[in-house]
């Protein structure tokens, strides 16, 4: 299951679309179980963007949030960045 050796190691309510906050002062929402980490979108960020957060350095749960849908180009682009190929963006898509 997804977070759940996070939340037994480090007993926290870590799982993805629950919302943080970092330093009392940064908001985001869960959206990647990381192993020993999370992967936080905060506010300030593109959808789909993460920053690797430890899951207890000042770091406060809130409620369940939602996590904002990335855009149809963003969702190419992660599957393009996550792929093995080795060319460029616009070679994947076949544009050149």
């Amino acid at each position: 299951m997804d977070y759940e050796y996070i939340q037994e190691r480090y007993k926290v309510p870590a799982e993805y679309g629950r919302r943080v906050r970092l330093k009392g002062i940064r908001e985001g929402i869960i959206i990647k179980d990381m192993g020993n980490y999370i992967g936080v979108n905060f506010d300030d960020m593109k959808p789909g963007k993460y920053s690797t957060c430890h899951p207890t350095w000042e770091m406060e749960y809130l409620d369940i949030g939602e996590v904002r849908p990335m855009t149809r180009g963003q969702e190419r682009y992660q599957k393009y960045i996550e792929s093995e190929y080795s060319g460029t963006f616009a070679e994947y898509l076949g544009i050149v």
